[in-house]
């Protein structure tokens, strides 16, 4: 089971490597809130400010202000501290 923390996945419904990492990371134990960017303008605007403009998906929120543009499971464990 992974740390007792809350990410945000910022992600759109049709991105198939969004549901391909949320669905990792519920194995995992990892608790998330999953924002969808094109219902959101302002989160919208902070996934194009991680990626230089663009509004590449998934980017997942870490505590502490960390953001993840496009990662891995094994990057968001990583990040977290746990082993992969």
């Amino acid at each position: 089971m992974g740390p007792s923390v809350l990410l945000t996945v910022y992600s759109t419904p049709w991105c198939g490597h969004c549901t391909r990492l949320k669905r990792q990371m519920e194995c995992a134990g990892l608790a998330y809130v999953d924002i969808d960017i094109e219902a959101d303008p302002d989160a919208e605007r902070l996934v194009r400010t991680v990626n230089g403009g663009s509004a590449t998906v998934p980017v997942v929120a870490l505590p502490g202000g960390q953001a993840l543009p496009n990662p891995s499971l094994a990057e968001v464990l990583e990040a977290l501290g746990t082993a992969a």
